[in-house]
């Protein structure tokens, strides 16, 4: 499945063979939750800006349309009208953020829908055969997002859990003859304690998946490179290594440095959606008063669409009468400048200079994020 180029330092390059196609590594996934892209944006957008790989999540399509029903229409590509690889997200998240609604259990998780509040149920295997209904490409075990903060105990029970349910997700991918037509990812858990992370690495890794995330919440920037760099040398360099739920491109080149292959998050829609827009010297409110009477593009040099055909005057005007065109603009423009900054991660690792192209990145991009959170609710969201 994974197939491994060449390294510069820790960063490095590959390539990941799926039913639906190759994805080149490191790469970031646009959020189509439930089968949508944020913003008015389509697929035909963002494979015309290259990007080769969605992120979709079981929680979500189980609930509404529905496993049988995608089924039925040839899977979630034909659904969707993607003709590309997806990873699906087990829901484990989700399923945290209804801590309020929900029970865990040995057997699985037992929760309310956000929906209508009818009771709902997952387990392991359940998780399994929604994801194989579903047709993706790569899919996420069952797991137990640890909450933050918690105590070390917790943690521990929890990877464990994880760890359960994991063996428990294998087993019956292989039983159903999943395996023969997707990946299965498991998830390191263990909060910010060293130790944990450690040991629910080597657990996991005995299981011998497809691949491994590194998924929880974590407090900060410092924190979640900690938490990689004690992390990735416990998972094989033979298969791909996922940050789930990351991040911001700060978050995403630290990342890349220390040997993460996979990453995906709404910050790109979410903000675009709310005028905040990405450029190489920092984002900043395209919505502004400032902007009132601003004839340039939202970067000047950058060659997206939108670059090319409007001003930010105009941008904010249709803000400011809220016209959804807005939305999509700046949405696309944001995905644009996110699938730009992974074109030349690509090209820095492949030509031996990523050091110095980080360098130089940050240098310019005045990145103002101080919390971050893997698998989490900044960056990944519920709805």
């Amino acid at each position: 499945m994974f197939t491994f180029k060449k390294k510069d330092g820790q960063a490095r390059i590959g390539e990941i063979n799926t039913l639906h196609g190759k994805i080149q590594t490191p790469f970031f996934m646009p959020i189509a939750t439930v089968g949508a892209i944020k913003g008015a944006v389509e697929f035909s957008d963002i494979r015309e800006m290259g990007f080769e790989i969605i992120l979709s999540n079981t929680y979500h399509l189980h609930l509404r349309p529905g496993e049988k029903l995608i089924k039925e229409s040839g899977g979630l590509q034909k659904f969707i009208n993607w003709d590309g690889p997806i990873l699906t997200d087990s829901g484990g998240f989700q399923v945290l953020s209804l801590s309020k609604i929900r029970k865990i259990f040995e057997e699985g998780v037992e929760f309310k829908s956000h929906i209508d509040g009818s009771k709902q149920f997952l387990s392991p295997e359940k998780v399994v055969e929604i994801q194989s209904d579903l047709g993706i490409d790569i899919a996420m075990v069952l797991d137990e997002c640890t909450p933050y903060p918690c105590t070390e105990l917790y943690a521990k029970n929890s990877l464990e859990r994880t760890t359960r349910w994991a063996a428990r997700c294998k087993q019956h991918w292989i039983k159903i003859g999943a395996k023969e037509k997707q990946a299965l990812f498991a998830i390191v858990q263990g909060s910010v304690y060293k130790n944990l992370r450690i040991e629910s690495a080597k657990q996991l890794v005995d299981l011998d998946l497809p691949g491994y995330a590194i998924g929880g919440v974590v407090e900060s920037n410092d924190k979640l490179n900690e938490v990689i760099e004690y992390t990735i040398p416990f998972l094989p360099e033979n298969k791909p290594r996922y940050l789930m739920g990351v991040g911001t491109p700060e978050n995403i080149l630290n990342a890349v440095e220390r040997g993460i292959d996979m990453f995906d998050c709404v910050l790109p829609t979410r903000d675009a959606r709310h005028g905040k827009v990405y450029t190489h010297e920092g984002s900043f409110n395209i919505t502004r008063q400032k902007y009132a009477q601003d004839n340039l593009p939202i970067e000047q040099g950058c060659t997206c669409q939108v670059c090319q055909q409007y001003s930010r005057k105009y941008i904010r005007h249709i803000f400011t009468v809220n016209e959804l065109l807005a939305m999509r603009l700046t949405s696309l423009h944001n995905l644009y400048f996110y699938k730009n900054l992974m074109t030349k991660i690509y090209k820095a690792i492949e030509k031996d200079y990523f050091a110095q192209f980080k360098a130089d990145f940050l240098k310019r991009f005045k990145s103002k994020a101080k919390t971050v959170k893997v698998h989490g609710l900044v960056e990944r969201g519920m709805f």
